[in-house]
């Protein structure tokens, strides 16, 4: 029904949402196309103007998934022309990363240990328009620049606290083998890096310039479940929401 659809542009207010992995490659939203190669492996093609995607070289249940244009989840540069390019992409359009639900085992002492297999994989879409959003990724840009006074440094954007949230509220759990896993979500980030001329740039090797700034915002599933359409309004997603959060909206 028309009730439980939501189509999303430039002017609307979504935050961030979540995409299984399979469920974009099987039914990319416009913009984006998915070539199967001879080897087998599913790449992924996209006009880099028009969207930040952030995503390694991954595997998935189908194979190995490439996408064309992006750097990955770390991005370097090297002058304030290019860091200045990045900041107003990243406050323009929607930013895709990937990131993986591992199973958390309580018996193991570290984050790192905890992880020890990955048991699914959704992309975040960050919406980079919304006024939240840009004041939150222009405020941690600027506090990291503010404290570095010129030297090379990294600041990473994560969104675990958002996926964190929305997955205790919904009660999210992956079925595995009879049982029902509560999820550690792992690879939530992305990094700048900003390296100066500076030979002897010592606080960076260090890590006294590293910093680190959140996204908290709402969250909402997507799913093609019950609607299959995927269109785009203006140059952003125009998705099916899940019923149970079409109701919460």
């Amino acid at each position: 029904r028309a009730m439980n659809k939501m189509h999303i542009n430039a002017n609307s207010g979504f935050y961030m949402e979540l995409i299984e992995l399979e469920e974009f490659l099987r039914e990319p939203p416009s913009g984006f196309k998915v070539e199967v190669r001879g080897s087998g492996y599913r790449f992924v093609r996209y006009d880099p103007g028009s969207f930040c995607v952030f995503i390694d070289e991954c595997n998935s249940a189908k194979g190995k998934v490439l996408f064309q244009h992006s750097p990955g989840r770390i991005i370097t540069v090297h002058s304030l022309k290019d860091y200045t390019d990045l900041r107003k992409r990243l406050t323009s359009q929607l930013i895709f990363i990937l990131v993986s639900v591992c199973e958390l085992n309580p018996a193991l002492k570290t984050k790192s240990e905890k992880a020890a297999e990955v048991l699914q994989q959704f992309i975040v879409v960050i919406n980079g328009r919304n006024p939240v959003v840009k004041w939150e990724i222009e405020r941690g840009l600027d506090q990291a620049i503010s404290s570095v006074a010129g030297e090379s440094y990294a600041v990473q954007m994560d969104v675990e606290d958002a996926l964190q949230s929305w997955a205790d509220k919904r009660g999210f759990e992956i079925p595995l083998e009879g049982r029902r896993v509560k999820p550690l979500w792992q690879h939530t980030n992305i990094t700048l890096r900003y390296h100066s001329d500076a030979l002897f740039d010592f606080p960076f090797w260090l890590g006294l310039s590293k910093r680190k700034f959140t996204l908290e915002g709402e969250l909402s599933h997507v799913t093609s479940k019950d609607k299959q359409e995927k269109t785009a309004e203006e140059g952003f997603l125009s998705v099916s929401l899940d019923p149970d959060v079409q109701k919460k909206q």
